[in-house]
């Protein structure tokens, strides 16, 4: 890996996993009047899972956009922290009996094995609110007007909603065992493989990316070349995952790989471990050519597209 962006990553990394114990141990603490503070189930249930490791690929996305259109990322800090916890709840609940049925998760008993799976589905649940309770606050402490305030909070629920992460789970569960693979029907497959990547993982990279150009004050034109990029990369992203979960060593991925267990349609499955790469890397080259209109000031989100399709686990 790039030793600046190996440094940048540990850097922005502890960054962000101080500010979620910080977030986390106060909204436990915060008596809402009429209301009381969090039940201290919900906050373990919520605390293993989000302190439980992972890349914050997403929270430095958002810190990296900011930076790249001339603001701090530490003012996206906040919104950083919810794109992770919306991320740790889609996990949560994609680990469940009724979704993928996993029983590792970042190397460790995912939710449901240690709190049950109520306390697992309202886990999720109290992530994927407080995520927006911060998204909010951040608009507001960063004095955005209301106009980017609103965008914000609509460009994270788009991404994170039926248009696109929930979305693209569903379509992942209905082509469980498709029998168009058996059929023929390449294109078709092609088609609605395309569709479940970009909404289940690139929908949610891509409104990290623009939430951190919305909070670094970008222009119009700066806005769209980093969604263009958001997109690019989420979708080389989920490839290269279908890859791992294929290649990769279970140990270094932290879970135990369940595409296959459960005939999920993936990029290597229909197109082979070979092309799935090759395809990763154009897409990643298409990432790289939407940042030209920035310059240097690209360089940490240009060496994180490399490190996409690079990485291991």
């Amino acid at each position: 890996m790039n030793p600046v962006l190996e440094n940048y990553l540990k850097d922005k990394g502890a960054l962000v996993d101080k500010e979620l114990k910080r977030l986390i141990a106060a909204d436990a603490r915060a008596a809402i009047p009429f209301l009381g503070p969090q039940p201290e189930t919900l906050r373990k249930a919520m605390t293993y899972s989000l302190m439980a490791g992972g890349k914050r690929l997403r929270p430095i996305l958002v810190l990296a956009a900011a930076e790249c259109c001339g603001k701090q990322g530490t003012r996206a800090l906040k919104t950083a922290c919810a794109l992770e916890m919306i991320h740790t709840y889609s996990l949560i609940h994609d680990d469940l009996p009724a979704m993928d049925d996993d029983d590792l998760r970042r190397g460790k008993p995912t939710n449901h094995k240690v709190f049950g799976e109520a306390i697992a589905i309202l886990a999720g649940d109290g992530l994927l609110t407080y995520a927006f309770e911060l998204a909010a606050a951040n608009a507001q402490e960063a004095k955005l007007d209301a106009s980017d305030g609103y965008e914000l909070v609509r460009v994270i629920a788009s991404g994170a909603g039926a248009r696109g992460m929930v979305g693209g789970q569903v379509a992942d569960l209905e082509a469980e065992g498709w029998k168009g693979l058996r059929n023929g029907k390449a294109a078709a497959a092609k088609k609605l493989l395309e569709y479940i990547h970009i909404h289940k993982t690139a929908a949610l990279i891509t409104a990290s990316v623009e939430a951190g150009a919305i909070l670094g004050g970008a222009t119009a034109a700066q806005r769209a070349a980093l969604r263009e990029y958001g997109r690019a990369i989420g979708l080389a992203f989920q490839i290269a995952d279908d890859v791992l979960d294929v290649v990769g060593e279970k140990k270094l991925l932290g879970k135990s790989g369940s595409d296959a267990a459960n005939e999920k349609l993936t990029y290597a499955r229909l197109y082979g471990i070979d092309a799935s790469r090759g395809m990763a890397r154009e897409l990643i080259e298409r990432a790289h050519r939407s940042l030209s209109i920035f310059g240097k000031r690209a360089r940490v989100l240009d060496a994180l597209a490399d490190y996409i399709v690079e990485r291991e686990k």
